[in-house]
């Protein structure tokens, strides 16, 4: 595995937050907008894969689930994050396969600490 972190994401705001963690986290991000791009970077075998359930270009929960059926990448970690009111979209990406759902304030608050994580697995 490489020390990345891929971003699934179009929110400009949210680009230079996880960019920020990830750079106290000594782990590098790439960020993708569109669904081949992000199975394309999906095969470079980064340390966790970030996707923001509300991403209007591409199918999350579809994308998730083709990450997940394949071979090359389902042992790559997904971290999903949504709006706290989401229960519903949370839950189906959990069961699309997702490691991770968390409320965007959640996940905004412990990027730093979930991608020192995934970055000592790697």
């Amino acid at each position: 595995m490489s020390n990345h972190i891929l971003a699934v994401i179009e929110d400009l705001f949210f680009t230079v937050k996880i960019n920020e963690a990830a750079k106290q986290a000594g782990i590098a991000a790439k960020f993708v907008r569109a669904k081949l791009d992000a199975l394309d970077g999906a095969k470079m075998q980064p340390a966790a894969i970030v996707i923001d359930l509300n991403c209007a270009a591409i199918d999350p929960l579809r994308l998730i689930g083709a990450l997940k059926g394949s071979d090359e990448t389902k042992k790559i970690p997904v971290i999903g994050f949504v709006s706290h009111v989401q229960g519903e979209l949370k839950q189906a990406a959990q069961q699309a396969g997702a490691d991770m759902v968390l409320a965007r304030s959640a996940f905004s608050q412990n990027m730093v600490q979930i991608f020192k994580r995934y970055a000592a697995t790697t």
